[in-house]
C-alpha cells in the first residue's frame, strides 16, 4: 500500500512538472484562450487512453506501472481543476461563446483522443 502511495507521488510529481513546463511553452491565455491547459488535457487524454488499452496486455502496468503512470503521472499532468476555473473566468469575463467553446472541444475532442490513445495500444497487443 505504502509503496503504491509512492509510485503515485514520483508520477504526479513529474506530471505536475511536465505541466508546469508546458504552460512555459504555450503562456495561458494566449489570444484569449487558455491554450497550455487545452493541449495538456488533450495530451493527458491521450496518454491515459494509451496506457488504459495498453493494460490487459501488460503485467508491469497492471501491477506497478498504473500507478506510476496512469493515477500519478497522468493525473498530476491533466489539469481538469484548471479547465473549470478557466471556463468560470471566461464566463465572468463576458467571453461565454470561447467558455462554451472551450467547454465543448475539452470534453469532445478529449473523448476522441482518449479513445485514440485506447485503440493505438490495443493495436500494438
Amino acid at each position: 500500500m505504502l509503496r503504491n502511495f509512492l509510485l503515485v507521488g514520483i508520477g504526479g510529481a513529474a506530471g505536475s512538472m511536465l505541466r508546469y513546463g508546458i504552460s512555459w511553452l504555450l503562456p495561458r491565455g494566449m489570444h484569449g484562450f487558455p491554450w497550455s491547459t487545452f493541449l495538456t488535457n488533450i495530451a493527458g487524454c491521450f496518454l491515459i487512453g494509451l496506457l488504459a488499452g495498453m493494460m490487459p496486455g501488460n503485467h508491469w502496468l497492471r501491477r506497478t506501472g498504473w500507478f506510476l503512470l496512469g493515477t500519478g503521472l497522468c493525473g498530476g499532468f491533466t489539469t481538469f481543476s484548471s479547465f473549470a476555473l478557466e471556463s468560470i473566468v471566461l464566463t465572468q469575463e463576458g467571453m461565454s461563446l470561447k467558455a462554451a467553446a472551450y467547454l465543448i472541444a475539452s470534453i469532445g475532442i478529449g473523448l476522441v483522443f482518449c479513445l485514440a490513445g485506447y485503440a493505438a495500444a490495443l493495436r500494438m497487443n
